[in-house]
């Protein structure tokens, strides 16, 4: 059972005796979410659907045309219509704000909106709280700051110079805290004179948008328009402009309760915590979960695409699920697992270590979790070892002692935030679903994080490096079919091999018409 505030013990009988003379639906009365997700990728809209509805919840999304696409920005204008006058009656909404003021994550990086137009849109979300007498739970993001970047995901110039914007942002970030060497002073007028002004124009015009916006949005929290405002930090290193407008944000809000706003670890996973954050609050509970490293660096593991390490993180999407950490395992309700490297050092899950055998750390951490399982314990798994898929020596034990189809999530998709913040979710939920809905699930991040990820994807990156076709990976084109066909036959025959997947009947498919996702449809 969720921990509950305790009741003096009559009024508790009573209030036991009188539900008991209740319909079975006036006492568990199914809880109705508007929902507006970042965009219509999977780990954005159909997993966060699919996870709450097989708990019994009721999630109500705007029309697919509305939101954004790999080919469109999101409709803005289309969402507030039908806010306004399509929504039936909700017990409360989860809101991407950037669906709202840009049109989805990709076009917070790459639009050219006016700020006098993201003022206007601004006003509308001052007075969502009047036309909406629900509880409001919001989220939106800080710019990313990558390393790189390819597919038309951030500003055309970034392609070529990307690289160069990411050096700069560093030595900024590092002069903003006073720390800059004479060298490091040098190199970085040397990038600001020999980057081109009117692409960092841009690029620094549109992040101090975005820093303005977020601002704002946690004035809104501060005065009551939200319920909940969560903002996360997009890729991001521990010198970048990310952080340093974290930073800044930070200083501006550190009087603010968690309870009420949280600058947040990632990004792709805020939708679905923030839905869990409802459901926990609808029916008064806090769950509490203890966090479980592997052995080796563990809880200080510093994450690719991060500035936290897990220790600090962790705790911040325990914090958003409504969830509250326990102190010791006897005392939880869900044990989070995490698989971190020994050493501390994450890769991706393309790298050529990440091979089918065991090290003993993984054997340790291993027998650590079935005797959770043993103990009577629900486990959620984020497999974060890995960036970007999963450990196959760590997954391969796990499914060859059973394990595996013990857990009640798995995770381990894109940067370790993500799988983290799913994990929690997930493993919340499922305590709440039909055994047959929760394997679904479990299966379908099984085949998506592990079979596709970490061996049909490289195996397919790896093949089109070495043809010299990288710009395949961020647009599949004519190479699709034939792709399509080989990652189906290789994730169905990996499917096969464990007592977990086998006999799964699904489908793969490349919603946005790259390498880096899938989408696994699950066929009952």
């Amino acid at each position: 059972m969720f921990h509950r505030k305790l009741l003096p013990l009559k009024i508790a009988a009573a209030l036991c005796a009188a539900a008991a003379l209740l319909p079975a639906a006036a006492q568990a009365k199914q809880l109705t979410v508007l929902y507006i997700p970042l965009d219509n990728r999977p780990v954005c809209s159909a997993y966060v659907q699919q996870t709450m509805e097989a708990a019994g919840c009721k999630i109500i999304l705007p029309p697919e045309k509305y939101i954004a696409a790999n080919d469109r920005s999101g409709d803005p204008e289309g969402i507030w219509n039908w806010l306004q006058t399509k929504a039936p009656k909700a017990d409360a909404a989860v809101i991407s704000t950037d669906s709202l003021l840009y049109g989805g994550l990709v076009a917070s990086r790459t639009h050219s909106i006016s700020k006098e137009q993201l003022d206007q849109r601004l006003q509308h979300l001052y007075a969502l709280k009047n036309m909406l007498p629900i509880k409001l739970y919001a989220f939106s993001t800080i710019m990313r700051t990558p390393r790189a970047s390819q597919g038309n995901v951030e500003p055309p110039y970034y392609s070529a110079i990307g690289p160069s914007i990411f050096a700069y942002s560093q030595l900024w970030d590092k002069s903003e805290q006073n720390k800059l060497t004479p060298a490091e002073q040098l190199q970085k007028q040397a990038l600001e004179r020999n980057l081109r002004k009117d692409e960092l124009g841009d690029w620094l015009e549109r992040r101090q948008k975005n820093l303005q916006i977020n601002t704002e949005l946690t004035h809104m929290a501060r005065n009551g328009k939200f319920h909940y405002l969560a903002i996360g930090k997009d890729d991001n290193a521990p010198l970048s402009a990310t952080h340093l407008e974290a930073r800044q944000l930070s200083l501006s809000t550190f009087d603010m309760k968690p309870e009420d706003f949280q600058i947040i670890d990632g990004v792709d996973q805020l939708g679905l915590l923030l839905l869990v954050r409802a459901y926990n609050e609808a029916r008064a509970v806090q769950p509490t979960i203890y966090p479980l490293y592997s052995p080796g660096a563990g809880s200080a593991t510093l994450p690719q695409y991060s500035d936290a390490r897990l220790q600090d993180s962790v705790p911040q999407q325990i914090i958003a699920a409504g969830a509250r950490q326990a102190p010791t395992p006897q005392a939880a309700d869900l044990i989070l697992a995490l698989n971190t490297p020994q050493d501390g050092i994450v890769k991706d899950s393309t790298a050529g270590d990440n091979q089918f055998f065991s090290s003993p750390a993984n054997r340790n951490f291993a027998a650590a979790i079935a005797k959770q399982l043993d103990a009577g314990k629900q486990v959620s798994l984020a497999d974060v070892s890995y960036s970007n898929g999963a450990d196959n020596g760590f997954m391969s034990l796990l499914a060859q002692n059973d394990t595996l189809e013990r857990l009640s999530a798995y995770n381990g998709w894109n940067t370790a935030d993500n799988a983290v913040g799913y994990a929690i979710a997930q493993g919340i939920m499922a305590q709440a679903m039909p055994q047959q809905k929760r394997n679904l699930l479990l299966r379908q991040r099984i085949i998506d994080d592990w079979f596709y990820q970490s061996n049909a994807r490289s195996y397919i990156a790896n093949e089109l490096s070495r043809h010299s076709r990288e710009d395949l990976k961020y647009d599949l084109g004519t190479a699709e079919k034939p792709i399509l066909n080989y990652i189906n036959k290789e994730c169905n025959a990996l499917a096969q091999k464990y007592n977990v997947t086998q006999g799964s009947q699904f489908k793969l498919t490349f919603p946005w018409r790259r390498l880096f996702e899938v989408n696994v449809e699950m066929k009952k």
